[in-house]
């Protein structure tokens, strides 16, 4: 049976965790049991909520559109190390899908958005020609989180890429939901030159003509958000940005790039911020958009190895060890078109890029291969229970069975 927990103004349905005898169980649960024990507090209410003591979760996108073929196929896989040495650690689904609903697109903004909502068409479209803009209509995970636990924003991050500027929208929501206040700090490229930007214009000694070219940059970059409601970077981020600029520069020349650049960002993070929840967004594989299968197998080999250097860290820092739950997705899959030179070009809603999967390790999961179709919207519902608090919009349910 599901628990009804009341909340003001809101039906938190939350579905029970055995609690068996294991060492980490009792402390993966704390966080879901004292989200049940304790109200949390409405949107006028001023006090805190409590503390968060549940585990770290960091969301992997492994982005840009993949086929199970060239990912999870045991023999096939360009990613050896997600497939032989990671879905063993926890639970696989070899068989996640997005639900082939009216209006529903295999995208990658979309998708990112049924990650972390746990909703099919939970944004506003406004998207412009060759540029899709959406915005969440609904919470994300980052703002129900932040609303459930006291946790600063730099605490809960997304990391984003250089060519995917459209996506910096989703540290919040549109709407009468949680909103800015829960939102999530972001790391990517675009928010290093906003900084740079402004760090620049404040040095004395600017010339005229460096000045000018120097403000219409930050210009452009600001237009980027036409909402005008993003808030300056905590001071735990300026404080990132600021190691960052020492040791990379101002040049653009230094600092990977590309995917490389992500796992760059988000080791750095968990090393100097030590968020709880950070969603990785990596993106590199659709660039075979272009029409070279190399640029997509070559991309989920270098995510590959961004997830070693993830999981080497998590399993090596005492803030991490023993205590992080990793969930590893696609945002949709790709076409196997037949008729085409490259088969895995484009991801045009064909039966083959609505089929995705999952690998979830990590303290309390279970290790076991879910042999049923689980829908994508189940993502978000697990990684709330996870981490103990209820995603009360979402359409999807916690994944059956991968929790001990």
């Amino acid at each position: 049976m599901e628990k009804s927990v009341a909340i003001p103004g809101e039906s938190w349905n939350v579905k029970p965790i055995h609690n068996e005898a294991q060492m980490d169980r009792r402390s993966f649960t704390l966080g879901l049991a004292g989200a049940l024990a304790a109200p949390l507090p409405g949107f006028g209410q001023a006090h805190l909520p409590p503390a968060y003591r549940g585990p770290n979760v960091i969301l992997v996108r492994f982005g840009g559109g993949v086929r199970r073929a060239e990912t999870i196929d045991e023999a096939a896989t360009w990613a050896p190390f997600l497939r032989h040495s990671l879905a063993p650690r926890g639970t696989f689904i070899p068989d996640l899908r997005i639900d082939r609903l009216e209006g529903v697109n295999t995208s990658h903004a979309e998708g990112t958005l049924n990650l972390l909502t746990g909703r099919y068409l939970a944004y506003r479209d406004n998207s412009e020609f060759l540029s899709d803009r959406l915005e969440p209509t609904e919470p994300t995970l980052f703002e129900y989180l932040r609303r459930s636990f006291d946790l600063a924003s730099h605490e809960v991050l997304l990391i984003n890429g250089e060519d995917r500027p459209q996506e910096e929208f989703f540290t919040f929501g549109a709407g009468d939901h949680f909103g800015i206040d829960h939102r999530s700090e972001m790391l990517s490229l675009h928010r290093f030159k906003l900084y740079r930007t402004r760090m620049q214009l404040g040095e004395s000694g600017l010339p005229d003509a460096a000045r000018s070219a120097l403000e219409q940059e930050r210009a452009r970059l600001l237009t980027i958000d036409p909402r005008g409601a993003t808030p300056d970077p905590s001071q735990a981020v300026e404080a990132f940005w600021a190691r960052w600029r020492q040791g990379f520069g101002d040049d653009g020349l230094r600092n990977p790039r590309g995917d490389r650049l992500l796992t760059e960002l988000a080791t750095r993070a968990m090393k100097d911020l030590k968020p709880r929840f950070m969603m990785v967004n990596y993106q590199d594989p659709d660039y075979v958009h272009w029409g070279n299968p190399t640029h997509y197998t070559r991309a989920i080999a270098v995510i590959d190895e961004g997830l070693q250097r993830l999981v080497s860290l998590a399993d090596a820092d005492p803030f991490y060890a023993g205590n992080t739950i990793f969930v590893i997705t696609p945002d949709c899959g790709r076409d196997t078109n037949p008729l085409a030179e490259v088969p895995f070009q484009h991801h045009f809603n064909s039966r083959s890029a609505h089929e995705t999967w999952a690998v979830i390790f990590g303290p309390g999961i279970g290790k076991a291969t879910i042999d049923k179709p689980v829908d994508q919207s189940a993502i978000a519902p697990t990684i709330a229970a996870a981490m103990g608090f209820a995603a009360t919009r979402a359409e999807g349910q916690a994944v059956d069975g991968a929790f001990l």
